[in-house]
C-alpha cells in the first residue's frame, strides 16, 4: 500500500497543473481530477507493492487459450535489419551535413532528426535483444552492433541480459534494475521541500535521464554481463566506428553522435515511454499501452501490454496481438501521449521515482 499523504485543503498550482495535463492525456473530467488530487507535497512516500504475480503471464495463458491463433504471429521481422542499416546510414549522413551548421541549427537538427533517430536505434536493440530481428541469436547479435554505432557507446551486448530480468522478473525487489533506487527516490523526492523544488528536480532528473537509465544496471548488478567474446566484438566494433567517423569527419562529428544520444534519453518525446511504460499513475496498474503515432519511430514499443504478454512477438505483429483479443486491451489503462506523460512526470506532485510498482523476491 501507499504511504499516507498529507492533503492540502485547497488546490496547489501542482494540482492544477496535474489536472490539465492528465485531461490532455486523454482522461476524462472525473479522472483527471482524481489523478490531480495528489498533486501537492508529498510527505512518506514510497514504492508500491503488491503481494501478486506480474500480471503479464497469466494474461498471456489466457489470451492463448482463447485466440490459440496467435501464435502464428511469433518469431523474428525481416525488415528490421533494413530500417537499421537505413537509420545508421541517415545518422552518418547527418554528421557530415551538420559539421558547418551554426549552433541554434545544429542543436535543432540534433533534436528533432538525431535524438529521434538514436532513440529508434535504442528500440532496434531491444528487438534484437528478443531476438526479433533475424532467426539465429547470432544474427540479431550482429545486427544489434550495427544499431550500435550512431549510439556512439558500445551497449547493445550489455542491454539483453538486464532486460532479459526485466521481464522474467518484473518489480522483484533487486533483481529488476529498471526499477529507481531508493537513492534517487531519496534525492529527487524525499529531500525536497516544496512543490517547486521537486518540479525541478524531477525535471533536472529527465533531462539526465539517459545516465540513471544507462549506469543503474550496471551499479546494482556489475556480474550480470562476464566479460565475454561478444562484448569485446561489441568495444571492438564500436569504437572502431567511432574512429572511422573522426577520421573521416574530424572529431566535431561525435558531438553529433553522442548529442543525439543524449538528447534522445533527455526531455524528447520519444523518450516518454521509458514513464508510459510501467511507472503506476492509474490506480495499481503496472504496465501500460500507448497506441500513437509516435509508434512508427520506435518499433511499435507503445504496445507495451502485448510486448510483456508476448515478448516473442516481433514488434509489425504488436498491434494484431490487440486487433485479435480486444477484450483482454481495450479495458486496461492507457497512456494518450508519451510528450504528456513526461510533462506530468514533471509537474504532477504525487507522481515520482516511487511511483513503480515492486513485489517480494522470489527464492531461487
Amino acid at each position: 500500500r501507499r504511504a499516507t499523504r498529507e492533503e492540502a485543503p485547497k488546490r496547489t498550482a501542482g494540482q492544477a497543473l496535474g489536472l490539465s495535463f492528465a485531461t490532455a492525456m486523454g482522461r476524462s473530467a472525473s479522472n483527471a481530477a482524481e489523478v490531480a488530487k495528489g498533486a501537492e507535497v508529498a510527505k512518506g512516500r514510497d514504492f508500491f507493492f503488491s503481494a501478486t504475480d506480474e500480471p503479464h503471464v497469466t494474461r498471456r495463458g489466457e489470451i492463448l487459450k482463447a485466440h490459440p491463433e496467435i501464435k502464428s504471429l511469433m518469431g523474428p521481422e525481416w525488415r528490421t535489419k533494413y530500417i537499421v542499416a537505413g537509420t545508421v546510414s541517415l545518422q552518418i549522413f547527418m554528421a557530415w551535413l551538420t559539421l558547418d551548421w551554426s549552433l541554434p541549427t545544429f542543436l535543432a537538427a540534433l533534436y528533432v532528426v538525431g535524438a529521434t533517430a538514436n532513440h529508434s536505434l535504442f528500440l532496434a536493440v531491444h528487438e534484437l535483444a528478443h531476438n526479433l530481428g533475424a532467426k539465429s541469436i547470432k544474427n540479431n547479435k550482429l545486427i544489434s552492433l550495427m544499431a550500435n554505432f550512431p549510439i556512439a557507446i558500445p551497449y547493445s551486448i550489455n542491454f539483453k541480459p538486464y532486460h532479459m530480468e526485466h521481464h522474467r522478473y518484473q518489480g522483484q525487489e533487486g533483481v529488476d534494475t529498471d526499477i529507481p533506487t531508493r537513492i534517487e527516490g531519496f534525492l529527487i523526492s524525499d529531500s525536497a521541500c516544496c512543490y517547486a523544488d521537486h518540479t525541478c528536480r524531477k525535471a533536472l532528473f529527465m533531462f539526465f535521464q539517459i545516465f540513471a537509465y544507462a549506469l543503474r544496471p550496471m551499479m546494482l548488478k556489475p556480474s550480470l554481463v562476464p566479460f565475454d567474446g561478444w562484448m569485446l566484438l561489441n568495444y571492438v566494433t564500436q569504437f572502431s566506428f567511432d574512429g572511422l567517423m573522426m577520421y573521416l569527419f574530424g572529431p566535431k562529428v561525435m558531438l553529433y553522435f553522442l548529442g543525439s544520444t543524449f538528447f534522445a534519453g533527455s526531455i524528447h518525446p520519444t523518450a516518454g515511454h521509458f514513464i508510459a511504460e510501467h511507472y503506476v499513475v492509474e490506480g495499481n496498474t503496472e504496465t501500460y499501452s500507448y497506441y500513437g503515432p509516435l509508434n512508427i519511430l520506435a518499433y511499435n514499443v507503445g504496445y507495451h501490454n502485448e510486448h510483456h504478454d508476448f515478448p516473442n512477438i516481433a514488434w509489425s505483429n504488436l498491434p494484431k496481438v490487440r486487433k485479435i483479443a480486444p477484450e483482454y486491451y481495450d479495458k486496461l489503462p492507457q497512456c494518450g501521449s508519451w510528450w504528456g506523460i513526461l510533462m506530468r512526470y514533471i509537474f504532477d506532485d504525487n507522481i515520482s521515482p516511487y511511483s513503480r510498482m515492486k513485489r517480494a523476491k522470489k527464492a531461487e
